[in-house]
């Protein structure tokens, strides 16, 4: 299908034919999950699109709420938390775009740019997925994510391109990137149903990394691209430091070692983790007096030996979906 830009599709929000499927997740975020949708009804016109919240068992069902207050929006709620990317795949069983935008819910648009990544990825069939420029909320001018540069093979760190800078022409070309940014990636449909869904073992953190692996390990490209500029609102849903975030990312960098590195480099990779960033990580939040996240980081630790002693080991990592309440 070729786009024409200049023609506006007045019925976006409830087409019959959909260019794409807005995905996003909410748990107990009501007022940024509006503002996302007032943000998209507001600017989005080029394209004709549909949006689809999945309520992750937030403590009030907010998903009856949005349902009432936007009777235009798909809403599921889920009986338990799925996590992100349990979430975003129940988001996608029942989407109808020939693209999916996974978007999170603390975010919103600030001009009408979905047409311009519908271009980018028609413009090659190997492109399986792009994400767009990245502005914190707080500060529209600066930098959140341009992409970003590989994993180190044993320590697993990466650098978040253009982060923390001022927008500035360096960071306006599109390029092609390791992984897309689990903030803001769109996605087509047909890569989504040949590669697979996100992998739901992870609860949180680390799934968009895995999961744009998958995509490459299918022959596909991932890019980003400033076109399209998103809006977040970083670590609203976790909070800053919280020991729900700290348990998750040392859990998951150990579990994304596990799946996604050869038993010789899995071993190097824990060694480093356990003998080095897990004492680090412990002694730095003493200092501060943060007991709370010390607990948390050694039961994350804890948690990933236990998950894994419950696994088969395949050719590409876990044979089954193990889901941690």
């Amino acid at each position: 299908m070729k786009f024409d830009p200049k023609k506006k599709v007045h019925n976006s929000l409830q087409p019959k034919s959909v260019d794409v499927s807005v995905i996003t997740v909410n748990y107990n975020g009501y007022e940024d999950t509006c503002e996302m949708i007032e943000s998209l009804r507001e600017l989005i016109h080029s394209v004709a699109y549909e949006i689809i919240v999945i309520d992750n068992a937030s403590k009030v069902d907010e998903a009856a709420l949005l349902r009432k207050k936007y009777p235009f929006i798909h809403t599921v709620r889920s009986i338990r938390n799925r996590g992100f990317a349990g979430g975003n795949n129940l988001g996608a069983s029942i989407a109808n775009g020939k693209y999916l935008f996974f978007l999170n819910n603390d975010t919103f648009v600030k001009e009408d740019n979905f047409y311009d990544l519908i271009q980018r990825m028609e413009s090659d069939e190997t492109i399986g997925g792009i994400s767009p420029m990245l502005m914190y909320a707080d500060d529209d001018r600066m930098i959140q994510y341009a992409g970003f540069t590989p994993l180190s093979r044993f320590t697993l760190r990466n650098r978040g391109i253009g982060s923390g800078e001022y927008l500035n022409e360096r960071y306006l070309s599109p390029k092609e990137v390791p992984y897309m940014h689990g903030a803001a990636m769109f996605v087509r449909s047909d890569v989504y149903r040949e590669v697979g869904q996100m992998p739901e073992m992870y609860f949180l953190y680390y799934e968009e990394l895995d999961w744009s692996l998958s995509i490459r390990n299918h022959g596909y490209k991932l890019w980003y691209d400033s076109c399209c500029r998103i809006f977040h609102k970083e670590s609203r849903s976790t909070g800053f430091d919280s020991p729900l975030k700290v348990f998750y990312l040392t859990r998951n960098r150990f579990l994304f070692a596990f799946r996604n590195r050869t038993f010789v480099e899995r071993c190097i990779c824990h060694l480093y983790m356990l003998l080095g960033v897990v004492p680090r990580d412990c002694v730095k939040y003493l200092w501060h007096h943060k007991k709370d996240l010390v607990r948390a980081t050694l039961k994350g630790v804890k948690a990933y030996f236990r998950m894994t002693r419950k696994q088969k080991l395949d050719d590409y990592g876990f044979e089954y979906s193990y889901y941690l309440s």
